[in-house]
């Protein structure tokens, strides 16, 4: 109950689009789950309660974490590939490359990206 009754509160938030009634509403779920038996919900409480202002914004602009989220996914995957490099300067390499998501690469690494005839007409200018 406690869980969707904060989905609630920022469902709310979202629709109505007042900071007093949704930090309102925030309280009152803060209230609540201050006063429950679950752990885990009194140590959301408390770190919702110390960040109740940014909380209230986030909730009324709609933002959520998922950009750096998947972000994160990205830097892991490419951490794991690059594994057999020695510096960290290819690990940062690698990483630019995957997290860039760069449209013109080709498909087969062997292939050039760019074609040949590109390749002569800039040196020439």
């Amino acid at each position: 109950r406690l869980k969707m009754a904060l989905r609630t509160v920022y469902a709310n938030a979202a629709r109505h689009n007042n900071a007093t009634q949704a930090k309102s509403e925030l309280k009152a779920w803060l209230s609540w789950a201050a006063r429950c038996r679950l752990a885990p919900f009194k140590k959301l409480a408390s770190t919702l309660k110390q960040r109740l202002d940014a909380v209230v914004r986030g909730m009324l602009d709609n933002r959520s974490n998922a950009y750096v989220e998947a972000m994160n996914g990205l830097l892991q995957q490419a951490k794991r590939a690059a594994r057999g490099f020695k510096t960290a300067s290819n690990f940062i390499a690698i990483a630019y490359l995957r997290m860039s998501k760069l449209k013109h690469l080709p498909s087969n690494p062997l292939e050039r990206a760019v074609p040949k005839y590109n390749v002569l007409i800039h040196r020439c200018l």
